[in-house]
């Protein structure tokens, strides 16, 4: 019973017209301070439907990018409503090296607060977005592939023991 509604929600958000809206919600929210993981959906749309590889990496990396401009944004608005904070190592850092340092957005934990952090520091808006998204594009293209050479009796063996 389990393999067969597995079956049916892989074949349901491999869909197009559900798969890839799905996975640009789940981007999207898993790159704000939200506690979530965009990367399974995104493998799933992925091996329930190869020809979606491109169109679901190009669409996550979207709706990462505009969850950390958002992010970006909270920054902005959270410098002009709190006091002045006292200068950390982070803002030091991110001063430094500027925009580059999107291209760490896509990092667990560490993204979403780096691109909050720019929008407080008002780094360079379209500098930070563009650097965003080669990083998002990066992580879901290299996850993706490697997920994708995972044996399929591996993922029959875990499905089994969950």
């Amino acid at each position: 019973m389990i393999d067969a509604v597995v079956q049916w929600l892989l074949a349901a958000l491999a869909a197009p017209q559900i798969g890839l809206s799905s996975v640009f919600v789940i981007s999207f929210l898993s790159a704000t301070l939200l506690p979530l993981g965009s990367e399974p959906a995104v493998f799933a749309v992925i091996k329930a439907n190869m020809t979606l590889f491109w169109p679901a990496i190009l669409v996550a990396t979207a709706g990462n990018t505009l969850g950390g401009i958002v992010n970006y944004w909270m920054g902005v608005g959270a410098k002009q409503v709190f006091a002045r904070e006292k200068q950390t190592r982070w803002f030091g850092w991110l001063q430094r090296f500027g925009a580059k340092t999107m291209l760490l957005a896509w990092l667990p934990g560490i993204g979403d607060p780096l691109c909050l952090l720019a929008g407080w520091l008002k780094l360079p808006f379209w500098p930070c977005v563009l650097y965003m998204a080669i990083g998002k594009f990066l992580r879901y293209v290299t996850i993706s592939w490697l997920l994708l050479h995972v044996p399929d009796g591996v993922w029959q063996y875990l499905i089994h023991l969950f």
